[in-house]
Parts: structure tokens; sequence; C-alpha cells
């Protein structure tokens, strides 16, 4: 793995020049998590995920970005960007890159606010750059087995288990779905996409209270696993999907 920030010009340069690189790019947010999780949660687990990626697969680990689409937490804290200012940044960002010799680009997702602009990322940067670059978005919890939340059980597991942040004398039980049916979850997701707080009064979509930190690295090894082959099946594969 490669820590770009870290490194010095010449030696990145000569890094880029001797092999066809890899770039991986985390998208973060910063918005509330409940009463026990920071608003960071987002950012620090791509993050760590991401990083995890990058020394397994040996890319080029950049900068999270620490923005993302949070509009809907309002009026809980967030701070967001458009839609539109998030995809003009990582198409520049994928021409600079481009210029720089390096043509391949995982974007690795940790905010569900952001998929909307993310799933044409890939095709539009292609038409842009006429097929030369390279672009796919993984949303990290698509390759875990375990139901996602929002500062529930599986994203509260997640962070004891990568800092400790977590303030778990706090954590109490937000929105739970047992014993709703299919049309009753579906009309609550729909709501939270446009008002968060509406469906959750407390900003938590789930029980965080059994969340422990040996769950949190288990999920961790199985996300960054299935990322690394999902990874190698987008670098091999001739139409592999440029969103998950």
């Amino acid at each position: 793995m490669v820590v770009v920030k870290d490194q010095l010009d010449p030696n990145l340069r000569k890094i880029i020049k001797n092999k066809k690189q890899v770039a991986v790019i985390p998208i973060g947010s910063l918005e509330q998590h409940g009463p026990h999780l920071p608003v960071s949660t987002d950012s620090d687990l791509v993050t760590k995920i991401a990083s995890r990626l990058a020394e397994k697969k040996n890319f080029l680990l950049f900068p999270t970005i620490d923005y993302g689409v949070s509009f809907e937490h309002a009026p809980f804290f967030n701070v967001s960007i458009k839609s539109s200012t998030l995809q003009k940044l990582l198409i520049d960002m994928c021409m600079s890159l481009s210029s720089n010799g390096i043509k391949t680009i995982f974007v690795i997702n940790g905010h569900y606010g952001n998929q909307k602009v993310l799933i044409n990322l890939g095709k539009k940067v292609k038409k842009v750059s006429n097929g030369k670059i390279r672009v796919f978005v993984l949303s990290y919890w698509n390759f875990m087995k375990s139901h996602f939340d929002h500062a529930g059980l599986s994203e509260t597991s997640l962070m004891l288990a990568v800092s400790n942040k977590a303030k778990m004398r706090f954590a109490k039980k937000g929105l739970t779905t047992e014993g709703l049916n299919e049309k009753e979850i579906s009309r609550l997701k729909k709501l939270a996409t446009k008002s968060f707080p509406a469906a959750t009064k407390n900003g938590v979509w789930g029980d965080p209270r059994k969340s422990t930190k040996r769950q949190g690295e288990k999920m961790l090894s199985e996300i960054v696993n299935n990322l690394a082959k999902k990874c190698q099946t987008c670098l091999t594969a001739k139409n592999p999907n440029l969103h998950q």
C-alpha cells in the first residue's frame, strides 16, 4: 500500500511510472449518528476499510472525502454538499489522476446518501475521458452479510472495532423494523431518505446496545475480504458492474 499524502513527489512519480497503479478514494460524510457515535462515523469507517483494502491489494490510498450528501438528517447536525458538487469534485479528481498516469480508480462509499450521485459516476468519467479512465464505485455495506443500519448494532460494532470514539453509555434503541411488513419497511426507508428524523426521532435506525468490538472486527474482516475479491473481478473481467 502507498499512502499518497505521505509520499515525496519524486518517489511518488517513480512508483506510478514503474507500474500501472490503482487508486482508492474513500468517501464518507459529516452527520449525526445518534447520541453515542461521532458525526465522523461514516468517514472513520470508510477510511479504515479503504486502508485495509489498499494494503491487501497494494493500491494507492488517497485521502478521504469527509463531506457527503446528508441533507436528509436536518435538523440534526450535518455538513452537506450538493450532489452536483460531489460529482464534479470526483470527476475533476479522476481527470487529474489520469493526467498523472493513474487510469483505474475505486471509489469506496461509506454513506448511504451518496449512492444516488455515485451510480453513474463511472459512465460519466468514461465519457469525458474518451474511455481512458475506469472508475468503479463500491458501497462497503454491500459486502457484509449482517443487516446494515444507522448507528445501530452493525455500525456501532464496526466503530468499536476501528476507534475508541463510541460512547456506549449513551447508546439508545432507535427505530427497529421487527414485526413490520415489507410495505411498512419500504415506506419508512423512503421517508428516511427525505427526512431521517421523521422516520426515527433519536437519529438511530436499529438497536446499538448489544454491539461489541468482536462483532465489529468480524464484520470488518468480512467486508475487506469481499471487497478485495470484487476489486479483482473489476480489474480482470470484461464487463464488471460499475456500481455496487
